[in-house]
């Protein structure tokens, strides 16, 4: 994990909708599309940044990709920006 891949993906707020969205749980790429109301060439644009900074997972099933969130690279930046407002270890 890149921190800072992962606070630039997070920087985006059409990155952090597509996050919030997946909180939900397990999408399809095209009910994503539709739910964000992006073209499916913006949503792979924005999917790239996050599957690169790893936030997302990516599954394949028959013709379809799904997307979920991986929460332990969360949890990580979560930890990495608690350690630097001096948290508690």
């Amino acid at each position: 994990m890149a921190i800072h891949e992962i606070l630039a993906a997070l920087a985006d707020e059409h990155r952090r909708r597509i996050l919030i969205k997946l909180k939900e749980g397990k999408i399809s790429s095209g009910e994503l599309a539709e739910a964000m109301e992006m073209t499916p060439q913006a949503l792979s644009y924005h999917l790239a940044k996050l599957k690169k900074a790893d936030l997302i997972y990516e599954t394949r099933f028959k013709n379809f990709i799904y997307y979920e969130l991986n929460l332990s690279v969360l949890d990580e930046a979560v930890m990495w920006i608690d350690e630097l407002r001096g948290g508690k270890s």
